[in-house]
């Protein structure tokens, strides 16, 4: 069973910046992509980021672009989201997930595996 535990969340100012980890535990061989995504209050879980676990190749939602990184270690068994520039609307629970399948990875169904979200508070 994949394992994926959260680090990293925090109040934060507007304007700075923070770095979410994700240590991923378990047959990660079986993973295909790792992804990020957030949810507030009120709104339905939106995706941020995935990152190929093999390539690393990576691709970002248009509404974070420039403002959000997703990298991983050589060891392949932690990935990170580096988000800079926080606004207040960025408050959220940040989750990580990981998808066995290489389809629309742009959807939280397609990942078989979460985290336990990390908040991320940002205030003006």
């Amino acid at each position: 069973q994949v394992q994926l535990v959260e680090s990293g969340g925090g109040s934060v100012q507007a304007g700075g910046s923070l770095t979410l980890s994700c240590a991923v535990a378990g047959p990660t061989s079986t993973i295909y992509a790792m992804g990020w995504f957030r949810q507030a209050p009120g709104k339905e879980r939106e995706f941020l980021s995935r990152i190929t676990r093999s390539a690393g190749i990576t691709y970002y939602a248009d509404s974070v672009k420039g403002r959000f990184t997703i990298s991983r270690t050589n060891a392949k068994n932690t990935f990170a989201l580096q988000i800079d520039s926080l606004k207040p609307e960025d408050t959220a629970v940040y989750y990580c997930a990981a998808a066995v399948t290489s389809v629309r990875l742009t959807i939280a169904a397609q990942y078989s595996y979460w985290g336990q979200g990390t908040q991320v508070t940002v205030s003006s």
